[in-house]
């Protein structure tokens, strides 16, 4: 079992880090879901293959066996939004770590409360802005289900519904004061170029 003090990881780096593909689309993983370190994407990938590591078990076992235990794991998978309730093995063996990341509450608030980015709706989270029915849930990293995504919504005390509206009307209005400033602008070289025209009759 070990020393409680220092739990087994749940997660493994992979065998090659310092590949430069592999760096560049860790970070635009990184940018996209708004995760903090690579740790939080080593994690999506170690489970994603214990999940895959699963549906090759169950290809290998006999048919009467296979039918005792897939509908479990299926009905898991459904259950936190991986596949679609008629899916099969093959559909588990296609997952991503994408389609791991998209279930974590901060992405399901980043596109359901209309967060800019994610790593606003990261704070609002871990502020204990947001809540799931009747608990406020302060993990970004937890995964949501299929029922509970319904039921996402910011916590009744907190102001971060104010401050969004309050931006979203307040973008239309500074960019129709540049417009008017390019407009304003445009008459002064007009009639800054009128003069030079008239100076140069009179010659």
């Amino acid at each position: 079992m070990g020393d409680p003090k220092y739990p087994r990881k749940v997660w493994r780096k992979p065998k090659r880090p310092l590949n430069y593909e592999l760096k560049m689309e860790e970070l635009k993983t990184l940018g996209t879901f708004g995760l903090r370190t690579k740790r939080e994407l080593w994690k999506a990938h170690t489970e994603l293959s214990r999940v895959r590591q699963q549906a090759r078990s169950l290809l290998s076992l006999r048919q009467e066996v296979r039918a005792e235990k897939e509908p479990i794991l299926m009905n898991s998978l459904a259950r936190i939004g991986l596949v679609s309730s008629g899916a099969t093995l093959d559909d588990v063996l296609n997952l991503n770590a994408n389609d791991l990341l998209s279930r974590r509450l901060q992405t399901i608030v980043t596109k359901k409360l209309g967060f800019k980015t994610p790593y606003q709706a990261r704070q609002a989270v871990i502020h204990g802005h947001i809540m799931i029915g009747d608990r406020k849930v302060n993990i970004p990293s937890y995964t949501v289900t299929v029922e509970e995504e319904d039921s996402v919504h910011f916590s009744p005390e907190s102001k971060i519904p104010e401050m969004l509206e309050k931006t979203k009307k307040e973008e239309p209005v500074v960019e129709a004061n540049e417009e008017e400033s390019d407009d304003a602008e445009a008459p002064k070289e007009i009639s800054a170029e009128t003069p030079k025209d008239e100076t140069s009759s009179t010659e």
